[in-house]
């Protein structure tokens, strides 16, 4: 599987395995890049499963995420 990271936006935590959950930009086979929130390894190599979003998922998330309450 081949993939670029374009851009790292965040890390979201950092598990005591290793591995550290980030939000990036990056594209998958050569595809349209996507948000992308995955575990990943230190340099990049081994990640964990994750979910993509598209711009406009990513978009839609953003715009709900400002109007909730967080419990």
């Amino acid at each position: 599987m081949e993939y670029t990271i374009f851009k790292h936006i965040a890390d979201l935590s950092a598990p005591n395995n290793g591995m550290t959950k980030e939000l990036n930009f990056i594209s998958w086979n050569n595809r349209e890049p996507v948000y992308d929130i995955r575990t990943w390894n230190a340099d990049h190599i081994k990640f964990g499963k994750g979910v993509t979003l598209t711009y406009n998922e990513m978009k839609a998330l953003k715009q709900e995420l400002q109007n909730i309450d967080l419990f």
